[in-house]
């Protein structure tokens, strides 16, 4: 039996969020109302609720799986799979294509949901670590080196969750070369495209870039429609069947409101405006986050973040991660993840696409903390 390896970043969030006033440990920007959602998307809220409280078509709604298939290059409804959540994808796919004998690959610091159902059900982890020095960027050899004639699956997040990093076009490559060296599939987790910060393009899917690719999204990170529950996956029709056959033991289907709503949302006006709104607190986040890093100079570095809500952040102080984490909760009240979630120690992850005065507020709480530690050397 393999060791049950519980689900760092989940398990961490799950014992410490609630009742937290200061929360910088989530990682999408910061959620819209009901009311936003349906002013935004011009939803007609009579016929919206007018909805039956109905099971949905289990596959996904055949409007909803159009309007997700039309972000992708030669996608059509039926390479979609509508799922509970980024999540469950990550699951399905695990269960489906993971047989005995075969490894995964993935990159760290990364999210580690999809590892971490493989390494649950006795399959080989292999961890190529990325170069903080050069920007995130992935070590080339050490890919050379984990990728085998067993190697089923080639997991990424892009953009990277927890760093924001892009993968670079030489970084593409090589992750396409290598799954193509031994027929691997690329799983690649696209939650943050969208977020960008220099640029109102979104990141490239890798769907369509090679044969065996399954792109995975929701509605959570790029949206702030988290709380609907709702995320896809995007694989070549053949392999559709076998996701969908789990899909029905895992949760059957998402819900029918949560379709509605996100079919509304992903009508090609209200994306835009959507997506404009999280790009605007991205990018004024990140720049109030590195005004606040300031403070005590030397303390605070970090690899700014290509796209997502979230930073990375480095620190020079003389305790752990861990440490200073459980500190800034118990002192001050701000909730921060810990780098050793992620594998990294002495940085934690921040989430700095909120409302300003808030953000203004937290980091005067963790600069407040930071001045007591520098106190007591």
């Amino acid at each position: 039996m393999t060791d049950f390896q519980a689900f760092a970043v989940e398990q961490y969030l799950s014992e410490t969020e609630h009742g937290v006033h200061f929360n910088f440990s989530e990682s999408g920007v910061h959620p819209m109302s009901y009311a936003e959602l349906i002013e935004l998307a011009g939803i007609d809220t009579e016929a919206l609720l007018a909805t039956l409280v109905d099971y949905p078509q289990v596959n996904g709604d055949q409007a909803l799986r159009e309007r997700i298939a039309a972000l992708y290059a030669n996608a059509h409804a039926e390479n979609v799979l509508v799922t509970v959540g980024a999540t469950e994808a990550n699951t399905l796919v695990a269960a489906t294509l993971l047989e005995p004998g075969d490894n995964l690959v993935r990159f760290s610091p990364t999210y580690e949901q999809l590892a971490g159902n493989a390494h649950n059900l006795g399959f080989e982890v292999r961890t190529v670590n990325m170069l903080e020095a050069r920007g995130w960027a992935i070590d080339a050899q050490a890919l050379a080196a984990a990728v085998d004639n067993d190697t089923r699956i080639i997991h990424i997040v892009n953009p990277n969750n927890p760093t924001g990093r892009i993968l670079s076009a030489a970084d593409r490559d090589l992750i396409i070369n290598a799954a193509k060296s031994v027929g691997a599939w690329i799983v690649t987790d696209e939650v943050y495209c969208g977020t960008e910060r220099h640029s109102d393009e979104p990141t490239p899917s890798f769907w369509g870039d090679y044969g065996r690719v399954i792109a995975i999204n929701s509605m959570s990170k790029a949206y702030g429609l988290p709380g609907l529950r709702l995320g896809w996956l995007l694989a070549p029709e053949s392999l559709i069947p076998a996701l969908w056959r789990r899909h029905e033991y895992a949760s059957i289907t998402a819900s029918m409101m949560s379709m509605q709503l996100a079919c509304a949302a992903l009508a090609p006006a209200a994306r835009d405006a959507i997506t404009a709104r999280a790009r605007g607190l991205i990018r004024r986040g990140f720049e109030t986050l590195r005004e606040g890093l300031k403070v005590h100079g030397g303390v605070y570095s970090v690899v700014p973040p290509e796209a997502s809500a979230m930073s990375f952040v480095k620190f020079e102080l003389p305790l752990s991660c861990d440490e200073f984490a459980a500190r800034l909760l118990a002192e001050e009240g701000v909730l921060v993840i810990p780098g050793s979630r992620f594998g990294v120690e002495q940085h934690f992850r921040f989430s700095s696409a909120l409302p300003d005065d808030h953000l203004r507020e937290g980091l005067a709480r963790i600069n407040d903390l930071t001045g007591r530690i520098l106190a007591e050397l």
